[in-house]
């Protein structure tokens, strides 16, 4: 999920802690991030190195995800953005070191899980 603007000396040797998009680009992928975890969401998890987040396997749902990691990767090229997918769940592993771990946290503080489908 993009954020703000976050610019922070990393102290690990690598790219700047920063997001390249600007305020419009900021928000669009924001509202997609939100509209893909109320579709689809089934986990959120804080890890030492950044956050993991569950997805179901929808139809769409891995090829919006893979779309925004791709975003995320240009735009915030000092985390690393992983999707995996098997038959049962779609995971985003964001993996950062230094001030980038925060960022994440900051990024991901939690978004509301989609609800269960009936």
């Amino acid at each position: 999920m993009a954020a703000a603007q976050i610019s922070a000396d990393n102290t690990a040797a690598g790219p700047p802690v920063a997001c390249s998009l600007t305020r419009t680009g900021l928000a669009e992928q924001a509202g997609r991030w939100v509209r893909l975890a109320a579709r689809a969401l089934t986990g959120h998890t804080k890890t030492a190195d950044g956050v993991r987040l569950s997805f179901r396997p929808e139809p769409g749902t891995e090829q919006e995800l893979r779309a925004l990691a791709g975003v995320e990767a240009e735009c915030c090229s000092w985390a690393t953005w992983t999707v995996r997918a098997s038959a049962t769940r779609l995971v985003l592993d964001v993996r950062a070191t230094g001030d980038g771990v925060a960022a994440l946290h900051g990024m991901f503080p939690g978004p509301r899980q989609a609800p269960v489908p009936r």
